[in-house]
This record gives C-alpha cells, sequence and structure tokens, in this order.
C-alpha cells in the first residue's frame, strides 16, 4: 500500500504541473489545494460507514509512515543544497547585506513581534498553558518563507535579477535562522535549558558560525574529491548526493551546530569550487540531475504535508480564528517593517542598491509560507515533553497561517502585479521590440524565400505564407517609428545591455567550448551579470563603471602583495598575477568579439549615431584592456607568450574534437574508432589544461646579482647585502612613496619605471636607480610621491640597514650621496627651499660638503653641475648618459600606458587609494 500511495502521489504532482501554468497558478499552492483534499477524502474514506475498501490505503494517508524528523532529514538537504546550487555566490556577496536584514533581522523581529502580539490574548482568554515562550515559539515557526512562487513571477515580469538573489538567499538564511531559534525555545519550553537572554544569543550565533564552519570544511573535501572522478559524471552526481546528507547529520547529531547552515555552506563552497574540477557537460549534468530530484523532494514535502493539514486545523474555534488574524496582522507588518524601514537605511549607508517601492511591495506580499513550516509544526505535534495545548495551539495556528497564504497571497500575486504595471514593458523596451521584430521578420520572409526555391515549393503556397509575413513585418515597420522618439541615452543603454548579454552568453559558449576554464567561468559570468545590472541602472555610466572595475587590483591581490612584502611568501602574489594575465587574455577577446556583434548586428537595429558610441565605448575598454596586457607583458613577455600558445591549443583541442564529432554524426566514422579518436583528444586537453607556473623573478639573488649598482660588488659583499635587501612587487599606479611622509626605507629598482612626482615637475627612474634615499640620508620628510608606471621588482632597504651597507662601502656611499644631492634639487620646488630636518650626523660629510660645493657655485647652477657627477650616475646603469638619457632608458614609452590607462578611467581614483591603504599599512608613518 506504501508503493501505490506514492506512485499516486507522483501522479498527482506531475498533472498538477500543466494544470498550474493553465490556471496561473504557483504549483505550491494547487499542491497545498490538493493535498488538503486529499487529507480530507482519506479521513472521509477510513471513517465512512459506507465501505471499508479503501481503510488500508486511507491509514497511509492519515498515518504517514514518515514523521517530522524523517521528512526534514529526508527532504530539507535536498531542498538547501539545491537552491545553492543554483545561487551565483559572487553576485550575492554584493547584496550580503540586504539578504542578511530580510533573512536573521526579519526573523527576529517576526518572532518577537508575533510572540508579543499573541501574549497578550492567551492571557485575555485564559490560556493559561500559553506562555510567552510558547508565543515566541509559533513566531519562530512562521518566519520561514518559501520564495518559489516569488522568484518565478520576477523571472516572468523581467524583474532585476538581483530581487530574485535577494529572495533565495533570504529563503536559505531564514530557515537556519528559524530553526536555531525554534531548537532553543523548545529547549526552554521543555526545561531542558534553562537560558538568559545572552545565553541564547550565544547559543544562536555559536549555532550558525559552527554550521558555516562544518559546511565550508566539509564542501572542500568534496570538492577535491571531484578530479578522482573525472571522467565518470555518474560518480559525481553520487558524490554531490552524499555531501548534503552527510554534512546534515554530522552537524545535527555530532557536532551540535545548525545543519541548515552547514547544508547551505557545503552547496555554496561546491557550487564554487565544483565548475573547475570537472568538465563543463558533467557540471550541465550533475545540474539536471539535482533540478529533477529538487522537484520532486519540494513536491512531495508540500504535498505530504498538505495532507495533514485537515488534522491540525480540526476543532478551530472563533478564539483561534482572532489568534490566527493577529498573527496575519502581525507578520505583514513585521516584514513591512523590514522590507520598508530597514532597507532604505542600508541604501543610505551604501551597503546595497536601493530597491523600487512597486517591487518591495510585491516582496512584502509574496511572504509565502511552505513546507518548512508545516513541517515543523508537525514536529510540535509530535514531540512528547510539550503540552497537548501547547502543541494544539501552535499546530493550529501555524497551519491556517500557511493556508492563507497561499490561498491569499498566492492567488492574488499575479494580480497585485497587473495591478502595479509590472508585468508591462516599459517604452524603451517596447520600442525597441518593434525594431527587434521588424528587422527579424523581414529576415524570416527573404530566408523562407530561398527555402521555397530550394525545396522547389509551388508559387501558390509560396506567395500564401511569404505575404503574412511580409504583412507582420509591415505592421511592425510602421511602429518603428517609436524607437526614433526615443532620446539617444535611450537607445545607447538598449545597445548596452545586449552588449552585456550578448557577453554573458560568449562566456558560457567559450565554456563549453573549453577554451574558458571553470577557474576562470565563474568570474565572468559575474562580471556579465553585474554589468548588465549597472547598465540597467546607470545606463553608460554603469556599463563603463562594470567594465573597468576588473582591470583594477582587488582586495586579493593587494593581501597577497601584503603577504610578499611582510613575510616573503610569493605564491599567492604568483596565482593572483597568473589569474590576472589569464582574465584579461580572455577579456581581449571578449571585446573583440563584442566589437564584431556590435557593428554586425546591433548597428542596422539602432542607427549609425548609436551604433558609433557603442563601438567608442568598446573600443576606449579594448584599449584600456590592451595596455594592461601590454604593462605585464612588458615584465613577464614569456610568460604571456605561454598563455596564448596555451589558449590556441585549447581551441585546436576543441576543433578537433567537433570534426571527429561531426564525421561520427555522418557515419564516416564507426563508434570504436570515434571512442579512440576522443581519448587522444582528452589527453591532449589534460595536457594543454596545465597552466604554466609564473616566476616572479623576486629571488633576492637573482635582483641584487642583476643590479648595475652591485655587479662589481664582490661575491662575499653581494651576500651581505642580499642579508640586507627585501625583494618587492609594484604595480601599475602604486604610490610608493608619498610627500610629507617620515622615511623608513631606500628603494633599488631591479626593473620596472617609476616617476617622482613634485607640484612642479616629474621625473622618471628606471632600471639600476635609487629612490627614498634622500629622507634616510638627511633625516628629514619624504620630499615628493613616487608612483609605479608599470609592473617593479624592487630592492628595500630600511633605515638603519641602509646606513650600515653607506658605512661599508664608500664607492657606493659617494654614488648615493651623488644621486641624493642631485634628486634634492629636483625635487624642490624652490632652490632656496631650505630642508626642513636637520642632517643625520652620519652622513654630515656627504651631503652638507656637496651642498656646500653646489652653494659655490652660484644659485642659478647647481643642476647643470650636478650633471656631470651623476654622469657618474652611470655607475648606475654601466654607460656614460646624461640624466636625461637616462629617464628615456629607464622609463620607455610602454611603461607609462598603465598609468595612462588608470587615470583615464572614471574610477582611477579609487584604485589608486586602494593601493594607498594597503601599503599605508605596510609602511611605518
Amino acid at each position: 500500500m506504501i508503493t501505490g500511495a506514492f506512485a499516486l502521489l507522483l501522479l498527482t504532482i506531475s498533472l498538477l504541473q500543466p494544470l498550474a501554468r493553465r490556471l496561473g497558478l504557483a504549483p505550491s499552492v494547487l499542491l497545498a489545494t490538493v493535498g488538503t483534499l486529499i487529507g480530507i477524502l482519506a479521513i472521509y474514506l477510513r471513517y465512512t460507514a459506507e465501505t471499508n475498501v479503501f481503510n488500508a490505503i486511507a491509514d497511509v494517508f492519515i498515518n504517514p509512515p514518515l514523521d517530522s524528523e524523517m521528512i526534514l532529514y529526508i527532504f530539507l538537504p535536498i531542498l538547501l543544497f539545491q537552491t545553492a546550487l543554483t545561487l551565483d555566490v559572487r553576485r550575492i556577496m554584493e547584496d550580503a547585506g540586504p539578504i542578511l536584514v530580510m533573512a536573521i533581522v526579519a526573523v527576529f523581529v517576526a518572532t518577537v513581534l508575533i510572540g508579543f502580539a499573541l501574549y497578550p490574548l492567551a492571557l485575555l482568554f485564559s490560556l493559561t498553558n500559553i506562555s510567552l515562550v510558547a508565543c515566541l515559539l509559533l513566531g519562530s515557526i512562521v518566519a520561514t518563507t518559501d520564495p518559489v512562487a516569488v522568484v518565478a513571477i520576477f523571472r516572468d515580469i523581467g524583474a532585476p535579477a538581483r530581487l530574485g538573489r535577494i529572495v533565495e538567499g533570504e529563503s536559505l538564511l531564514n530557515d537556519a535562522a528559524a530553526i536555531v531559534i525554534f531548537v532553543i525555545l523548545v529547549h526552554i519550553l521543555t526545561g531542558q535549558q534553562a537560558l538568559s537572554v545572552n545565553e541564547a544569543a550565544i547559543a544562536f550565533f555559536r549555532s550558525l558560525a559552527g554550521g558555516f564552519i562544518v559546511g565550508a570544511l566539509l564542501g572542500r573535501i568534496a570538492v577535491s574529491l571531484l578530479p578522482v572522478m573525472r571522467d565518470i559524471p555518474l560518480a559525481q552526481v553520487t558524490l554531490s548526493l552524499a555531501l548534503p546528507y552527510g554534512t546534515y547529520v554530522l552537524s545535527d547529531q555530532f557536532a551540535d551546530v545548525s545543519a541548515v547552515v552547514a547544508v547551505v555552506c557545503a552547496g555554496t563552497v561546491f557550487n564554487f569550487y565544483g565548475p573547475a574540477r570537472i568538465q563543463p557537460a558533467n557540471w550541465q549534468f550533475l545540474h539536471a540531475v539535482w533540478e529533477q530530484i529538487s522537484f520532486w523532494a519540494a513536491s512531495l514535502i508540500f504535498l505530504l504535508s498538505a495532507i495533514l493539514i485537515p488534522r491540525f486545523v480540526e476543532g478551530f474555534t472563533p478564539v483561534d480564528i482572532l489568534l490566527l488574524l493577529v498573527v496575519i496582522i502581525a507578520a505583514l507588518a513585521a516584514r513591512a517593517v523590514v522590507i520598508f524601514g530597514l532597507l532604505p537605511v542600508l541604501s543610505i549607508f551604501r551597503m546595497g542598491q536601493s530597491i523600487n517601492n512597486k517591487f518591495k511591495t510585491v516582496i512584502l506580499w509574496g511572504g509565502m509560507r511552505g513546507a518548512v513550516t508545516l513541517t515543523l509544526a508537525l514536529s510540535v505535534s509530535e514531540h512528547a515533553a510539550l503540552s497537548e495545548e501547547v502543541s494544539v495551539f501552535v499546530t493550529k495556528l501555524a497551519t491556517g497561517f500557511v493556508l492563507f497564504t497561499l490561498l491569499v497571497y498566492g492567488t492574488s500575486l499575479k494580480p497585485l502585479i497587473r495591478l502595479l504595471g509590472l508585468n508591462q514593458l516599459n517604452p524603451r523596451d517596447e520600442a525597441f521590440r518593434t525594431q527587434f521584430q521588424a528587422l527579424s521578420l523581414s529576415d524570416v520572409r527573404h530566408g523562407l524565400e530561398s527555402a521555397a526555391k530550394e525545396y522547389h515549393i509551388g508559387p501558390h503556397a509560396t506567395a500564401q505564407v511569404l505575404n503574412e509575413y511580409e504583412d507582420r513585418a509591415g505592421a511592425a515597420a510602421a511602429e518603428t517609428n517609436k524607437l526614433e522618439e526615443l532620446k539617444d541615452w535611450d537607445r545607447v543603454r538598449i545597445g548596452l545591455i545586449a552588449l552585456a548579454d550578448r557577453e554573458q552568453q560568449l562566456v558560457l559558449e567559450h565554456f563549453h567550448e573549453k577554451t574558458i576554464s571553470g577557474r576562470s567561468v565563474s568570474r565572468f559570468l559575474t562580471l556579465t551579470g553585474r554589468t548588465g545590472d549597472l547598465t540597467r541602472s546607470d545606463g553608460r555610466s554603469g556599463y563603463n563603471k562594470a567594465t573597468r572595475q576588473p582591470l583594477k587590483f582587488d582586495f586579493s591581490f593587494r593581501l597577497a602583495q601584503a603577504l610578499q612584502r611582510r613575510l616573503r611568501i610569493t605564491r599567492p602574489l604568483a596565482i593572483r598575477l597568473a589569474d590576472r594575465f589569464e582574465f584579461l587574455l580572455i577579456y581581449r577577446i571578449l571585446a573583440d568579439e563584442l566589437i564584431e556583434f556590435s557593428n554586425e548586428d546591433i548597428r542596422p537595429l539602432l542607427g549609425d549615431r548609436v551604433g558609433d558610441i557603442l563601438h567608442d565605448t568598446l573600443a576606449i575598454r579594448q584599449d584600456e584592456t590592451l595596455q594592461a596586457i601590454d604593462a605585464l607583458r612588458l615584465q613577464y613577455p614569456d610568460y604571456a607568450d605561454a598563455l596564448e600558445e596555451q589558449f590556441l591549443r585549447k581551441a585546436g583541442v576543441r576543433l578537433e574534437e567537433t570534426a571527429y564529432d561531426d564525421a561520427k554524426a555522418q557515419m564516416l566514422i564507426g563508434t570504436e574508432l570515434h571512442r579512440d579518436l576522443l581519448r587522444d583528444v582528452e589527453r591532449a586537453r589534460r595536457a594543454c589544461n596545465t597552466r604554466p607556473k609564473l616566476d616572479l623573478g623576486l629571488k633576492t639573488r637573482e635582483l641584487v646579482n642583476a643590479h648595475p649598482l652591485f655587479a662589481d660588488l664582490p661575491a662575499k659583499q653581494k651576500k651581505a647585502i642580499r642579508r640586507m635587501m627585501r625583494p618587492q612587487f609594484a604595480t601599475p599606479g602604486e604610490k610608493l612613496i608619498r610627500k610629507g611622509d617620515r622615511g623608513d626605507a631606500a628603494y633599488f629598482i631591479a626593473s620596472g619605471a617609476v616617476e617622482v612626482r613634485t607640484p612642479t615637475h616629474a621625473v622618471r627612474l628606471g632600471r639600476g636607480d635609487v629612490f627614498g634615499e634622500i629622507a634616510l640620508m638627511t633625516g628629514g620628510r619624504r620630499s615628493a610621491d613616487v608612483v609605479a608606471l608599470g609592473y617593479c621588482q624592487l630592492l628595500s632597504l630600511g633605515a638603519q640597514d641602509f646606513k650600515d651597507l653607506m658605512k661599508q662601502h664608500e664607492d657606493l656611499r659617494e654614488h648615493v650621496g651623488a644621486l641624493a644631492r642631485k634628486r634634492q634639487f629636483m625635487n624642490t620646488d624652490d632652490d632656496t627651499t631650505e630642508i626642513e630636518d636637520p642632517v643625520v650626523p652620519f652622513f654630515a660629510d656627504i651631503v652638507p660638503r656637496e651642498h656646500e660645493e653646489t652653494q659655490t657655485t652660484g644659485s642659478e647652477e647647481p643642476i647643470p653641475d650636478a650633471t656631470p657627477e651623476t654622469a657618474g650616475s652611470d655607475e648606475t646603469t654601466g654607460s656614460n648618459e646624461t640624466a636625461e638619457s637616462a629617464e628615456e632608458r629607464s622609463a620607455p614609452p610602454e611603461a607609462s600606458e598603465p598609468e595612462t590607462a588608470c587615470e583615464a578611467g572614471d574610477d582611477a581614483e579609487p584604485g589608486e587609494t586602494a593601493g594607498e591603504a594597503s601599503r599605508q599599512k605596510m609602511e611605518t608613518a
């Protein structure tokens, strides 16, 4: 009978899906309705005196073989894990503020507001066993939301994608928060724990934090096992199915942390790192299987819970109706306080983008409750330690509230959408639709005309079909004046949105062709999604902001740079730099493909003027990308060539695989031969999937030996110098020295170029030069800013080590002193300006003496007189160059391009500020 009942449930689920689509209702609404009817029918058939034929199967539905704990253990891990698999993790982080407010703060607000609203009524109606804790328990149960209907409607009406992410993220985390609060309140109510408010808060956050740790750890272990089963997709799916169940059981039974949070975190980690570990086709297969499993689980848990509704609401009284009304009002008010009260505050503090009030209304009204609420209510009814009055109180009101939200919110949500006008295209989209339809129908007509000739279709039938398309194309063309009525910036926005959508499609195509690694594809998809969102909200400025952002150095890069400087750990920096190389290469290829798409597809649609603007926008993006690539290529040319070679090899492997597949499809080769050829292809793919390693060239021995200043020193002295030096890596636009700061180090340039900037002029320095030594020699403050023009390899020397070095090497001291004297005058805006701080006594025999020599030559002659001495500055380069030629040598034109790209962008200053903030932490004020 159990098997037959299960088959009946699956049949019901399959038939309800097309019915829900036809009626325009959310499937959960129909599932709850039909499940309730099945429960009523089962009770009738079981207790009717007319027949006993259906008693056995009716018993299965009235007393199902699954209790609340089994339902949670079987279905909840699947639902949580599948939702985490579908989330865009990187984009979710952009809306972390709103999601946390909606998920955690909203649960607390709903629990407290509902509990304190019910408790006075419980006292009023003499419900003596209903304490405040019992009322709060009910509030925690009904605080969870089911976002399926709202997310589906948002997709149907073309709402911003971030709204769907916020609602889905809210559902994931508020389940976790509500269940943790539920467990704590049950323990308090049953006397298992006597917790104060502070202890309860600590227990809550301990449970959440522990869930994050356990889930992240198990998720990483599962991801590390994926390559072991690289070519066996069924095994990979099996591993992914074991992960949520193992995580749930381990967290709940052994670690005593939030099992819901652990499963969500494990799914998020698996989603974040998984695509890089398995083939794209296998990842798609895994998603398809999980979508089917999740559909079964969601439908069955809803149907099974709904079947129990008649039993829960039995004996509903007028007092219960009044209490239910209070729950409905309090829950709606709590949600409104969060959506209309707290979310705008986040926007004010730039912790999240603002949300349109119409969409806020939809989110408010879409707060339906579902299977989790019903399952928690079932667990209360089965809890032996709770009094019967508390169990009936909680289960009645929770079940009634779920029914109300499904039957009222669920059926009125789409009419509300129509009332708010969110189902209608805006004028910009409507104009674009008519223009696109006119061009498409015209192309279809020409295609049909060619097809009729090719297939020898009679003229009468051909004319009939062609006339229909001609009439439709003419009607659409008659309305294309709507597009001409739009302002240029509206049409440009339409074009940029099309470019952002096309870029996302190109990324997926490259991923499926395996020319983009799984390690990179998630970042590109996040970028294209963010580009589309910002373009829709801010137009061209939003598009430029989104496309320039990845050219900057993010926090992870700065952190890796700090590790290299402080702890001499170079591997993270090498990985980040290699990632940047690979990203920029693909970014350039995408820009090329977008320019072609714009010229061929968008220009005919939107006109030449808009086409030119889009072309210019893409050309600027392409130039900035090329400048960033050239800066890297200038420093690491061999690695750039290796990456481009790897990309071509990947493309070749893909073309080879396509050729073999086409030959098999055309029956030119057999199955065995095809498999043998694909094995060769797979071996070649594995060989070209290993990214070449990047050597940063930051080994102190090599940098010291290569530096012209130390080239002629004996090996013993070089070894002593190496012990003092610290290698340092600088990025384009990074401010290495700030004017006015105290000097704490001098820098020797091993490769690259920097620029010394004063208010009146700038001096470029290159390989073999020294900067930052003046403040150490004079004891004064930094007299100029020094900015890296490109990627630089530097050797830094602390103040005390610098003094020791100068003491030990007289020739070096004389040479550096001459450079410092010259640079001091170059950095001073006014020749009469005096050094702010006294000269350090140790260098009294260097700087003062040379300063006196310059004074004897007259006030107009100091810099010219210094030039012959610093032609001895050719000790730094090994040649007899003038200062001007040294500048040309040290900073070729290419080296300045990265800085130009940085300054050209609208967001150059924020990027530079990030570099300054990172550097200030590493330098002593």
